[in-house]
């Protein structure tokens, strides 16, 4: 019984991995870039170029672990319910590559900032498109989260109130993301307010892990609605 406690314990040791990763990648660095002040991002850029290409390796260094974490959010969660644990894996798989490629704009930028003859337009239009590639994978960062809730929600072990918030913030990158694609003008971001369940999760995994004997009872959702 220790060793899926000690197991869902690493499981939240490796999604904590994920916070001070997401900071640097994905929320720091790209605040270098200023919408509107397409000179003072070049500017920017020019004068961090190494913090750039450190968030860039970054960026995928995160993809690795998101993948390691649904693997071993799958093995846990696979008793309440293995369709839907596939699922929630499938969600992830389809957006860490989309994560992935879209670095290449973003390198894409250092490389035309090198050229022999450098142009503000290219930039922008790159640095754009990681902004929009951005959004678009964040719709799979937030729907792998509503089966995630779901299986916690459904299992013995494991509080219910946590897969609740997880499901509830599913919606906040998925309304984000749609929202900046429909008007990229608007800056409200609604996943900011939401995403305590990700928290909650992480620190419950990290402190508590699960309820070993009701692990070994779970009895499958498949098996439960017969």
């Amino acid at each position: 019984m220790n060793n899926i406690k000690n197991f869902a314990r690493a499981t939240g040791f490796v999604y904590l991995l994920l916070v001070p990763l997401g900071i640097y990648g994905i929320m720091y660095v790209p605040s270098l870039v200023i919408k509107g002040d397409v000179t003072t991002t070049i500017s920017n850029l020019l004068a961090n170029e190494s913090l750039i290409r450190w968030s860039m390796a970054v960026a995928l260094v995160i993809q690795l672990i998101h993948f390691a974490l649904v693997i071993m959010l799958y093995k846990l969660l696979k008793p309440v319910s293995e369709t839907i644990a596939r699922i929630m894996v499938l969600l992830v798989m389809v957006g860490i590559p989309i994560a992935m490629l879209n670095e290449f704009t973003f390198g894409g930028a250092l490389l035309a900032l090198h050229s022999l003859t450098p142009s503000e337009t290219l930039v922008s239009t790159l640095l754009s498109m990681h902004e929009y590639g951005i959004n678009i994978v964040q719709i799979f960062w937030g729907l792998w989260l509503f089966p995630l809730g779901y299986l916690i929600y459904k299992s013995d072990f494991l509080p219910k109130l946590i897969g609740i918030t997880l499901m509830i913030g599913c919606f906040g990158y998925v309304i984000d993301s749609f929202t900046f694609i429909i008007d990229p003008t608007i800056e409200f971001k609604l996943a900011i307010y939401l995403f305590f369940g990700e928290l909650l999760i992480t620190l419950w995994l990290l402190i508590k892990g699960v309820n070993a004997e009701k692990w070994h009872t779970q009895t499958p959702l498949e098996y439960a609605s017969k």
